[in-house]
């Protein structure tokens, strides 16, 4: 009866939430959006959050002069995956004056 329930419901979030992390990890791993807890709309709309949180953050980067710049929102916690923050390699300062130059139509360091 368990497995039928909706994802929404509180014993589905109650177990959710209870995992151990190992389990947490296992799920991850083998995550299928396809095959998730979520309904498919579910996963869209937090792909739809992901994207919009982004594009505001792009938009106080490119607005924000001086000072400390905003950091990276954090995506929408889905089932099954555990929360972590997204931790690409940075860009350089010296590789974006580089690209920076390049798209204001300078040329480049000579390779």
């Amino acid at each position: 009866m368990i497995e039928h329930l909706p994802p929404e419901a509180a014993t589905m979030t109650a177990l959710r939430n209870n995992a151990p992390p190992p389990v947490l990890d296992a799920q991850a791993e083998d995550a299928d959006p396809s095959r998730g807890r979520w309904s498919q709309t579910d996963l869209l709309l937090a792909q739809t959050i992901d994207a919009v949180n982004r594009l505001t953050h792009y938009y106080a980067l490119v607005n924000t002069s001086g000072g400390k710049q905003p950091e990276a929102p954090s995506p929408v916690p889905r089932p099954g995956v555990p929360r972590t923050r997204d931790h690409r390699p940075r860009m350089s300062e010296a590789a974006a004056q580089t690209l920076l130059q390049i798209i204001n139509g300078h040329p480049g360091p000579p390779a």
